[in-house]
């Protein structure tokens, strides 16, 4: 027999439908998140000082959670514009653009490294690292700029950020709004990942192909190069020297995989690791390339990485404090307690429902990944991960069973329609390498998501 839920159980819930709403609307959450946790705040304390204060401390409870993936993306970044000033990324990308013989080589080996990259440096960086290199060469053989960018965004930012099992940014938050262990979500999402990246990948290629076939889609034109303006105080590095790093910074990020796997490294700790090592190849190729301003270029790529990560993760600090708040982090954040049989906001709510109506599996796989889509409306694919964390916990507690596999199916869905794929905006850095309109680029991307979408969530039925 579940708890008897209170004001506080209520009013939370009230303000997740209102957040799904403003995701919908397309409007800014942080706002009504921010109010949810004062209202909740002050029936949980009835002390109006309390609940102002429980906004701040709040806050500092997500950004603590959430410091070492802002920090380890940032130092990716900064890390990254370090080897697209020196020009690292171009000669790690050159053996590539050798095996590029036609337009259904290039979108394949371009996707694939875009994955590859996209595991250890992030997507946005990895469209700037490779984007400017192996562009020209897929104009040449035939392949059309939309083809370069669809390819970047479905492998990148779709495949790569939504398992994201490097760096473990994505589990880390969708695992936390549930309430289960990292290692959990990344495991569930592992069969996940792999068939909704087969059938949105061959889906697009399969209607690339056509349209190219038809003569409706041309090879467009070469966009300008480089993404870096050229300037007098970039890090410069002689040949020798940027194939060595092109050849040690693959082997340096192999070497962290094969620790993961030895020492079972997973979660605070695998990040830890990835980041130590993007800091250490940051100060090598800095200092190697800046004999006299070299303290200084490391500082100017630290901020620049830093202001990319908070950029980033701004948003989500409001949200994910939200829905820290349905689970571990209530007695935290406003100093107050829930009634003693009380297992958290959200597991309470799951009982509920599991008590006034029949909860299927199918019902709560489409229901997940319907609110993964919803929370990836608004163009992040990051802010609303936390609720569909939370959604998933709630009816895996109402069903028995499936927590981790639900948990990773939002997660999946929320990434990809929001990290990059099918929200214009969210496609402006692919877009812009290829010069291509992203409007158009995330019109060409709806069908083969939508499609992966709907045989994801069907697999995911049989997974729970």
């Amino acid at each position: 027999m579940g708890i008897d839920l209170t004001a506080i159980h209520f009013v939370y819930l009230m303000f997740i439908f209102f957040i799904i709403l403003m995701m919908v609307l397309k409007k800014d959450t942080s706002l009504v998140c921010i109010a949810g946790i004062f209202i909740i705040a002050w029936i949980a304390t009835g002390s109006f000082t309390a609940s102002v204060s429980g906004i701040f401390t709040s806050f500092v409870f997500a950004i603590k959670e959430l410091l070492p993936i802002i920090l380890v993306i940032s130092i990716i970044v900064s890390m990254s514009r370090s080897m697209l000033d020196t020009g690292i990324n171009d000669v790690m990308v050159a053996p590539f653009a050798k095996l590029i013989k036609g337009p259904n080589l290039a979108f394949w080996i371009i996707g694939f490294l875009m994955l590859f990259i996209s595991t250890f440096f992030w997507p946005s960086p990895a469209v700037a690292l490779m984007g400017a290199v192996l562009l020209p060469v897929a104009l040449r053989v035939g392949l059309p700029a939309i083809g370069v960018a669809v390819a970047m965004n479905l492998f990148g930012h779709g495949i790569a950020l939504s398992g994201d099992y490097v760096i473990q940014g994505a589990p880390k938050l969708t695992a936390d709004g549930a309430g289960i262990p990292v290692s959990s979500v990344i495991e569930a999402s592992v069969p996940l990942v792999i068939v909704m990246g087969v059938v949105t990948t061959v889906t697009a290629f399969l209607l690339l192909k056509r349209d190219m076939k038809k003569g409706l889609l041309a090879a467009g034109e070469n966009p300008a190069g480089r993404t870096a303006p050229p300037d007098a105080k970039v890090p410069r590095l002689k040949p020798v020297y940027k194939k060595l790093f092109a050849l040690f910074i693959p082997v340096f990020f192999i070497l962290d995989i094969v620790a993961m796997v030895l020492f079972h490294l997973q979660g605070d700790a695998a990040t830890a690791l990835v980041g130590g090592t993007s800091i250490m190849i940051l100060l090598l190729i800095t200092m190697a390339g800046s004999h006299k301003n070299g303290l200084e270029k490391v500082t100017k790529y630290l901020i620049d990485g830093l202001q990319f990560g908070f950029q980033v993760f701004g948003p989500v600090i409001p949200i994910a404090a939200f829905f820290y708040l349905g689970g571990d982090g209530f007695h935290t954040m406003i100093h107050a307690d829930l009634p003693d049989a009380s297992q958290g906001i959200v597991n309470d709510l799951g009982s509920a429902l599991a008590s006034v109506m029949p909860v299927s599996k199918e019902i709560g796989a489409l229901t997940t990944a319907g609110v993964g889509v919803i929370t990836g409306l608004d163009g992040s694919g990051f802010s609303g991960i936390s609720l569909a964390g939370s959604i998933a916990a709630l009816f895996a507690h109402a069903i028995g069973s499936g927590a981790a596999t639900l948990t990773a199916l939002g997660q999946i869905a929320a990434i990809f329609v929001g990290g990059g794929t099918i929200i214009p905006w969210a496609l402006i850095p692919a877009a812009a390498i290829c010069n291509v309109d992203p409007f158009e680029l995330a019109r060409r991307n709806v069908i083969p998501v939508i499609t992966g979408l709907i045989v994801t969530t069907i697999v995911a039925m049989f997974l729970i």
